[in-house]
């Protein structure tokens, strides 16, 4: 074989794999050090419904530049023997009949300092009831599920729902 005309030898093509390994695994280390660097939080997440076990929705979390998370509804369906509902009728002041794609799900959530995987400060709002409650979330060890605990004075009264991160 040839490359430019200039014929590859033995030594040629053991210098050329040889590079290319290098390459490669060089470009893999850049990716592994990215995916290291990456905040758990942030994403997309299908939410899961405490009362009925269906997810209602889809949320992508994202960090805003004060250091706090919100998330954004961006993908809603219809649970089995219901309607798909299109507009929040019950949230209140200035969501209220809105088109729930787009809307602040959770916002306000801080990192819990001290404690990995632990998010405070935060709100949540109940799309179905219109109710706000104030929140706090936890990843499990993977990463990969999200509980998030709404309540209305302590935590110890409340309701907790699921999240599974895609």
């Amino acid at each position: 074989s040839k490359i430019n005309d200039t014929p590859i030898t033995g030594k040629s093509m053991k210098s050329l794999c040889k590079g290319l390994l290098t390459g490669l695994l060089l470009s893999s280390i850049s990716v592994c050090s990215f995916a290291g660097n990456e905040d758990p939080l942030v994403g997309k997440w299908k939410t899961i419904d405490d009362r009925t076990g269906y997810s209602r929705a889809d949320v992508e979390v994202r960090k805003k530049a004060d250091g706090t998370y919100e998330g954004i509804i961006v993908e809603t369906r219809g649970i089995p023997g219901s309607e798909k509902l299109l507009l929040c009728t019950k949230c209140p002041g200035p969501l209220k009949d809105r088109p729930f794609l787009g809307l602040p799900f959770i916002w306000g959530f801080k990192a819990s300092p001290g404690k990995p995987n632990e998010y405070v400060n935060g709100k949540v709002l109940d799309p179905i009831s219109g109710k706000i409650y104030q929140s706090k979330a936890r990843l499990n060890s993977t990463g990969k599920r999200l509980t998030l605990r709404g309540y209305i004075g302590v935590s110890v009264i409340g309701r907790s729902i699921t999240w599974i991160k895609y």
